[in-house]
């Protein structure tokens, strides 16, 4: 029998278990209920949901507005990155990658800003602050479940946000507004895991078919609301909103959506859940698709990133 293309429900259900590194233990419906309706109630306060991830730097919004102008200078770039020390120091990590010397024939090291921004260019700055700028929201460590969860979601963000940018012009979307989409839609989640890391019983984990469901798109409800808090573009907060609905989702919609899809099954089959010509992984992709998610392998650099934190 043919199979058919694995929905994002059975891909979220495996993701979820093994996100949580889930035992046979089942919490009660009653705990799982306490769980969602603490998720409801902070969608409806998304202040409160806020509170639970910290702002983005008063920096980024600066920057990202002088990123948008097409004819940026990048001595005023330079200037307004030396408010910031840390975000300077990413940039030159970024600049002097074995990728970008590779690529552009650059010199084998870049020690001036000014040269760093130019070899990055406009679309490399801005997916290198969007990074920045959403690390430390996956970088809170508190209970057990958190400190699993955190670098394995914000890992998947950046492939989610990547895998968007890269098929959002063939589906007429902004690239841009799809990565930072990318980044965004997992900041409720992050909510979620810890508020399951501090609710659940020690001995019973909540992972039934309909809480993981529901775990999701609660997430995703508060992922927008905290967007709209932070004052993102109507298309990214639309975008995360519209992400589930596949049969009313706008092209920018349609980009996510492929995009978490795409790079769920990526960290499947990087962390050995999956073989990579897995049925359950290929089948339904396109081969532009399958192409994308090639890129989204886990490559040197990012193994190097991992050693340097």
């Amino acid at each position: 029998m043919t199979r058919q293309p694995a929905t994002i429900t059975e891909i979220d259900a495996i993701y979820y278990r093994w996100l949580a590194a889930a035992g046979s233990a089942q919490a009660t419906a009653q705990a799982e209920q306490q769980i969602l309706d603490e998720l409801t109630r902070l969608a409806s306060e998304p202040i409160a949901g806020a509170a639970l991830v910290p702002r983005i730097p008063a920096i980024i919004p600066q920057l990202m507005r002088t990123l948008q102008n097409e004819n940026m200078s990048a001595a005023e770039l330079s200037r307004q990155l030396a408010q910031d020390v840390p975000l300077v120091a990413e940039v030159y990590r970024e600049a002097n990658r074995p990728r970008y010397h590779s690529r552009y024939n650059a010199s084998p090291s870049i020690n001036n800003m000014e040269g760093a921004i130019m070899l990055l260019g406009q679309n490399g700055m801005r997916m290198l602050l969007a990074r920045v700028a959403f690390r430390p929201i996956v970088s809170m460590q508190s209970g057990g479940l958190t400190i699993r969860t955190a670098p394995l979601i914000w890992r998947q963000s950046e492939k989610c946000a990547l895998a968007a940018n890269l098929v959002a012009p063939a589906m007429q979307a902004n690239a841009f507004d799809a990565y930072l989409a990318g980044l965004m839609a997992n900041v409720g989640l992050v909510v979620a895991f810890r508020l399951i890391d501090q609710m659940h019983a020690p001995d019973a984990f909540p992972q039934s078919d309909a809480f993981i469901a529901q775990v999701f798109a609660q997430a995703r409800n508060l992922s927008v609301r905290i967007a709209e808090l932070w004052e993102f573009p109507e298309s990214v907060t639309r975008a995360i909103g519209q992400a589930g609905a596949d049969d009313h989702a706008d092209p920018q919609a349609q980009a996510l959506a492929l995009g978490d899809r795409l790079s769920k099954l990526r960290m499947l089959v990087d962390t050995g859940r999956f073989p990579a010509d897995d049925p359950f992984v290929m089948t339904g992709l396109s081969k532009a698709e399958l192409q994308v998610f090639d890129k989204l392998a886990d490559d040197e650099d990012d193994e190097d990133d991992e050693d340097d934190e």
